[in-house]
C-alpha cells in the first residue's frame, strides 16, 4: 500500500530534519515509519508561502493532491485543515480513494441546524477518524456525525530515538529546577501564583502569541517573583528546547479549562525523557499520572493544590525520580512512535 501523507506543517522540510536528528517522528504522526510497516509514503508537498486564507489552502491543497502523479491508495492526515474540499468530493462520491485523518477535538453537534446538516454531510467524505484518548472517542459517538465502525484510538507516543540522544548528552543526575513550556491554552497566572508562593524555580518557554492569547500581554500584567524567569521563543528549534527541558527536575504543564487533550505533546515529552510531571487534570489526555505513578495531576484553577505538588517534589527527590522512570517505561512500552506507527498502519489496511 502507498498512501498520500498530508501535514499542516511543511512536511518535507520537518520529514529531512528528522532523517537529520534534529526533529522527532512523532510529530509526523507515523509517517516516518510506516514503510517498516509495509506502507509508502508519498509527503505532501506544500507551496514556497503558505496560503494565510483558509480557501486558499483548500484549493492549492486539492489541486496538488489531484495532481499528483504518484499511484497511491489512501489520504492520511493529520487534520481536516486543508483537506476540507477533497472532503466534499469524497462525501459527493466524487473522489474514490478512502481519507483518514487525525481529529484533535471531540466531534460536537453544532448549535445551529444548517451548520449540524452541513457538517454532518462533510463528515460522510471521512472514512476513519483518529482520536487520542477514549474519552473523545465517547464524546463523538454522541453526535450523529460520528459512527462507531469509523472511529479509532491511537497511542500517539514519543520518538525515543530522538530523546535518547538527548538524554545521552544531560545526565539524569544533574538536573535541577521546574520548567513550563507548550504554548496552547496555558495557565500561567495559577502557575506563576503558584511558584511565587512556594519559592522554587521555575522557567518558563512560551511563544510570544498562540492564536489569539498574547502571553506578552499576560506576562507584563504579572509581577514575576524572583524565582520565576520567562523565555519568549522565537528562533528555537525542537531539539534545543528539548536539551534544556532534560536539565529539569520536573516538568508542569498548568493549563485551562478544554475539551481536548491540551498539554498531551509536552506530556509525551516529559515521560520520553523519564522527567516527572505536574499537570493539569485534563481528562481527555490518555494518560492517567496519577494511576501510573508517574506524576502528581491538579483541577484547574487550583493554586493550592499546585503548591501542594510543587512541596512534594521538592520534598521526596527520590521519589520524583521514581516517577520519572515509571513514565519511561510507560513509553518504552506503550505510548512510543513505532507503537503509534503500527496502530496507524491497522487503521490504513482497515480503510481498503
Amino acid at each position: 500500500m502507498t498512501v498520500y501523507f498530508y501535514h499542516t506543517q511543511d512536511t518535507k522540510r520537518i520529514y529531512r530534519e528528522w532523517q537529520e536528528g534534529t526533529f522527532p517522528a512523532h510529530l509526523l504522526y507515523g509517517a516516518t515509519h510506516l514503510p517498516e510497516q509495509g506502507i509508502e509514503v508519498i509527503l505532501h508537498t506544500f507551496p514556497p508561502e503558505l496560503p494565510n486564507h483558509r480557501l486558499r489552502l483548500m484549493w492549492k491543497t486539492l489541486w496538488r493532491i489531484l495532481r499528483c502523479k504518484q499511484k497511491f491508495q489512501a489520504v492520511y492526515a493529520t487534520s481536516f485543515r486543508g483537506l476540507e474540499l477533497l472532503i466534499l468530493l469524497r462525501a459527493m462520491h466524487l473522489y474514490r480513494r478512502p481519507i483518514v485523518i487525525w481529529h484533535h477535538q471531540p466531534v460536537t453537534k453544532a448549535k445551529n441546524r444548517l451548520r449540524e446538516l452541513l457538517a454532518r454531510f462533510f463528515y460522510r467524505g471521512i472514512d476513519h477518524m483518529i482520536f487520542f484518548s477514549q474519552n473523545l472517542l465517547e464524546t463523538s459517538l454522541q453526535s450523529k456525525k460520528a459512527r462507531a465502525e469509523r472511529l479509532h484510538v491511537v497511542h500517539w507516543g514519543a520518538d525515543l530515538d530522538f530523546y535518547d540522544s538527548i538524554l545521552a548528552a544531560n545526565p539524569a543526575d544533574k538536573r535541577s529546577g521546574f520548567i513550563s513550556t507548550g504554548k496552547e491554552q496555558r495557565d500561567m497566572n495559577t502557575l506563576v501564583e503558584a511558584f511565587r508562593r512556594e519559592g522554587a524555580p521555575l522557567d518558563i518557554y512560551v511563544n510570544p502569541k498562540n492564536g489569539d492569547i498574547d502571553y506578552t500581554e499576560i506576562f507584563g500584567k504579572i509581577e514575576l517573583p524572583e524565582n520565576v524567569h520567562t523565555h519568549f521563543i522565537r528562533k528555537l528549534m525542537i531539539g534545543e528546547l528539548a536539551g534544556i527541558v532534560a536539565k529539569a527536575q520536573c516538568i508542569v504543564i498548568c493549563c485551562r479549562p478544554t475539551n481536548y487533550t491540551v498539554g498531551l505533546t509536552t506530556l509525551v515529552e516529559a515521560l520520553a525523557l523519564g522527567i516527572p510531571v505536574i499537570c493539569t487534570n485534563n481528562t481527555t489526555i490518555p494518560i492517567d499520572i496519577q494511576r501510573e505513578g508517574c506524576g502528581i495531576a491538579v483541577d484547574y484553577g487550583d493554586v493550592e493544590g499546585w503548591q501542594r505538588a510543587i512541596r512534594y517534589i521538592c520534598d521526596h527527590p527520590a521519589e520524583a525520580a521514581a516517577m520519572g522512570q515509571r513514565g519511561r517505561e510507560l513509553t518504552r512500552h506503550i505510548f512510543n512512535i513505532r507503537q503509534t506507527t503500527a496502530e496507524v498502519a491497522q487503521v490504513l489496511n482497515h480503510a481498503l
